[in-house]
């Protein structure tokens, strides 16, 4: 459950630092070496989370980390290798059919990708950009965005192939397919009986899927002009969620943290799974390159910290 990270610049003859090793230990929940495969991650990450998302909780999982470190393939994987997005979808079918005969359930999906700080969907991209709104309950909308029912698996991965096609990649010096915006897919589920009781409850669970950008340095992938910018708007957005973490691990501390999701749309969309009523994984990826150990440094230290909130569900 251990990661250590070593500094590959460190050398054993300098005087001044003998005594003091930059070797780091980063203790978490769940470690995965090169050798995991999609189904041993996905079984230890994901799958205790459906049953949750059934029963009207709310989920998310997180892929973060720095360019090329394997998020995209985490989050939906090859044909052959599927990810996270289409296990968990697959499951999530297959438990709704075992479920009792009165009970009618509609699943539907949404994919969009926040780049530059504005809203596109993924499933319809020729609707432009679009809207955050708040509804009368205080729950955050997304005007406009075209939502799939579905009950079956493989449209799913037709549609999140295609939407991925519409995603917005770069490439940079660090990975030719550099996704350059956040990707998130939100499935409802919405259960209600059928028998028409006075007392009718609906069950809503969501299940928020999000691939993140990649968190690198300028310097590492040599952006320039508008790769740069859009660079800065990666990292504003990667900070304002850092900054969110922060407040809300310190929560119950010593001082009271105001934690303010405002600060980009991708905390705003993402509120409730961070702090609020939602049972929330986040799946930190590295090189094991030594020419990416800051990076490495930087997401250990992030996903160290995203461990010490406590949500409650």
């Amino acid at each position: 459950q251990g990661v250590v990270l070593m500094d590959p610049s460190e050398d054993p003859d300098e005087i001044l630092r003998a005594n003091r090793s930059r070797e780091k230990t980063f203790v978490f929940d769940m470690v995965f070496d090169h050798r995991a495969t999609q189904e041993e991650v996905y079984a230890s990450t994901t799958k205790s989370l459906i049953e949750g998302v059934i029963s009207g909780y709310n989920a998310t999982i997180f892929a973060y980390g720095p360019t090329g470190a394997g998020k995209t393939y985490t989050m939906l994987g090859t044909d052959s290798e599927p990810g996270i997005y289409v296990r968990t979808l697959d499951d999530l079918f297959k438990a709704l059919e075992a479920t009792t005969e009165e009970m009618d359930y509609t699943v539907s999906m949404s994919y969009l990708e926040i780049y530059n700080e504005v809203i596109r969907d993924l499933l319809n991209p020729s609707s432009g950009f679009l809207d955050l709104r708040e509804d009368s309950r205080g729950s955050i909308q997304i005007a406009g965005i075209t939502e799939f029912s579905t009950t079956n698996a493989q449209e799913i991965m037709q549609l999140l192939t295609k939407g991925n096609k519409q995603r917005t990649q770069e490439p940079t010096a660090a990975n030719k397919t550099s996704s350059r915006s956040h990707a998130v897919l939100q499935v409802t589920v919405t259960q209600k009986s059928q028998r028409r009781a006075t007392s009718e409850e609906m069950r809503i669970g969501k299940l928020f899927m999000v691939d993140l950008a990649g968190s690198e340095r300028a310097a590492q992938t040599q952006n320039r002009g508008k790769r740069m910018k859009e660079g800065a708007h990666i990292n504003r957005s990667l900070l304002a969620l850092a900054n969110c973490i922060n407040a809300l691990s310190e929560k119950g501390g010593s001082r009271a943290q105001f934690v303010n999701f405002r600060d980009s749309k991708l905390t705003r969309l993402l509120k409730d799974s961070l702090g609020g009523n939602s049972r929330t994984v986040m799946i930190a990826h590295i090189s094991p390159a030594s020419t990416s150990f800051e990076e490495s440094r930087m997401t250990l230290i992030y996903a160290y910290r995203a461990k010490n909130i406590k949500t409650q569900v």
